[in-house]
């Protein structure tokens, strides 16, 4: 796992860069929030869609709500960076536009924008 740490209005955001599936299960999730906070201190996560076991796409699963109440348990804010175009699923979309209205989760087509929601205090 490589990371980068992108610093905007001194906020730290760490870039996760890994060619193969990093989270599968809530428990890689959970290690992965450990790995980047001890290792970096940082509390924001840039990471690729492509990062993410497919299951996390399929709401039926509940894996994705599963996962993303880690991160907001361990206030941990992250963008998944990717194309969200290519699912069908009208309520993966619906998911998707209600997070990125908040301010802990992301779905965002590009790193530039992933940084300037995170960056946002």
């Amino acid at each position: 796992m490589n990371v980068t740490i992108i610093k905007k209005n001194n906020i730290e955001i760490a870039k996760i860069d890994h060619p193969d599936i990093l989270i599968t299960d809530v428990q890689s999730a959970l290690d992965l929030i450990a790995n980047v906070r001890y290792e970096t201190g940082c509390d924001n996560i840039i990471l690729s869609k492509d990062a993410v076991s497919p299951d996390f796409f399929d709401l039926s699963t509940k894996l994705a709500g599963d996962i993303l109440q880690k991160f907001i348990n361990y206030q941990m804010k992250i963008a998944f960076v990717g194309d969200f175009s290519v699912y069908s699923s009208k309520s993966l979309r619906d998911f998707i536009s209600e997070s990125n209205r908040g301010n802990a989760i992301f779905f965002l087509p590009n790193e530039k924008e992933a940084i300037e929601k995170l960056s946002m205090s």
